[in-house]
């Protein structure tokens, strides 16, 4: 194994010590690149630079492999709850029963919202996107809940962290009543983390709401699925926020913000979208001829990864979750019958082989979402309720980290030079 790698620069040779971590590529230290050398390093969207120091989340995407502290993403989605995952990402290690027991009292305690923060509500318009309501009922908890912001007290970090993960189900189930006029329901204790979440939304006061085991079951894969995903834009720009010394509840609503983006959390609604453009199962052909003309603007959503290069692990199981839904819906929609049949041909057609353009986490939880009833509109939503477990992990994790600098990233300036100022009149 190397220890150490040599950059020649401006006649000179500089040697810099390579980093190893417990699995994963090395890592050159650059550190001192710039006292030494006073040159930067270029790499835009720092997809060949390592930000932090991490021992959450692990990442192979040639093999297909996720990772949480160790334990692989099937086994926690097929055989773990939503909460022993927010604790494993928390707490280095999966709970014993009687911690798991405590730390979902804990949640429990927190689940409801400051009763001012319901007329908070009131103040956006009914067709508010649930990502803008999100965004600002979050960055509002600040305002609510001052004996949590002190970001030097460890105790104080706990319960902040701990009220985000509870309070995200009710902040966006209200923002989904606001959205279609129906009253906001207070959450019901007994019930657990994600079918508590399922009542808050789809409930009405008017009669009980009884959760459906196999739609508990398939929400709760997918909260677990969407957890965290190592450094992605939303997960640094919490950490970026993180370390100028913001509260916690600005971080993360500052990761609300970028997952927001269609580039990032909107790729389940854009896959949704694409089967509706389809239609139905016989026009797929049509639309993958399409996908295969480079001269054509159309292109398959859902489909194919950034960071993996094989089959999305995440993807295996809901492919399976979405299967045990719709049965158990017994739903017939053309929309679905599409996305089946084109899971079906993009699996064994040549072209999406070679290109390894697998379907993708997205792909199938659109499906799933879209099937149970929410609206396109809340699918982000939804992502930032699970991933928020991940955003309160990393945050935690920088802040404790003695090596951790406030973020402050350098440019390859391309615009003028000095000039001096010539007045108005001269010009």
């Amino acid at each position: 194994m190397t220890d150490s790698a040599k950059l020649t620069a401006q006649g000179k040779d500089f040697d810099y010590k390579v980093l190893q971590g417990s699995v994963g590529p090395e890592v050159v230290d650059i550190r001192k690149l710039y006292a030494d050398t006073g040159m930067f390093t270029y790499d835009p969207g720092f997809t060949s630079t390592a930000s932090c120091e991490s021992g959450l989340t692990y990442i192979d995407g040639d093999q297909g492999i996720l990772l949480h502290r160790g334990y692989p993403i099937d086994q926690l989605a097929e055989k773990s709850s939503f909460m022993e995952v927010a604790y494993l990402l928390l707490n280095h290690e999966l709970p014993s029963g009687d911690e798991l027991n405590h730390f979902n009292n804990t949640i429990t305690r927190h689940t409801m919202l400051h009763e001012q923060l319901a007329q908070f509500y009131r103040g956006f318009r009914r067709d508010a996107h649930p990502m803008a309501i999100m965004c600002g009922v979050v960055g509002a908890l600040s305002a609510f809940y001052h004996d949590s912001t002190d970001i030097s007290d460890p105790h104080q970090r706990m319960v902040a962290s701990h009220r985000l993960i509870a309070k995200m189900p009710t902040i966006a189930a209200m923002a989904y009543k606001y959205s279609v006029g129906q009253p906001f329901l207070y959450p019901d204790n007994s019930l657990s983390y994600t079918g508590n979440f399922l009542r808050m939304t789809f409930g009405v006061p008017a009669e009980d709401y009884e959760v459906d085991p196999v739609i508990e079951s398939a929400m709760d894969k997918i909260f677990i699925l969407h957890a965290d995903h190592e450094q992605n834009a939303s997960t640094s720009t919490v950490r970026l926020a993180g370390s100028s010394g913001a509260n916690p509840f600005a971080c993360i609503a500052a990761g609300i913000a970028c997952l927001w983006g269609p580039a990032h959390g909107g790729a389940n609604e854009a896959a949704l979208n694409m089967l509706r453009e389809i239609g139905t199962p016989d026009k797929i052909p049509e639309y993958i001829a399409r996908a295969k003309n480079k001269e054509d603007p159309f292109r398959l959503m859902g489909f194919g990864h950034r960071v993996y290069k094989n089959f999305d692990p995440r993807a295996k199981v809901l492919s399976k979750a979405a299967t045990e839904v719709l049965d158990k819906l017994g739903m017939s929609d053309p929309v679905l019958d599409t996305a089946r049949e084109l899971e079906r041909i993009a699996l064994e057609d040549d072209y999406f082989v070679e290109k390894k353009l697998y379907p993708n986490v997205d792909f199938y939880s659109g499906v799933i979402l879209s099937a149970i009833g929410f609206p396109t509109s809340m699918f982000t939503a939804l992502f930032a309720l699970a991933r928020t477990v991940g955003w309160v992990a990393q945050w935690n994790e920088m802040i404790s980290d003695p090596a951790q600098k406030i973020g402050r990233p350098r440019q390859l300036y391309t615009g003028p030079t000095q000039r001096d100022y010539v007045p108005v009149g001269q010009r």
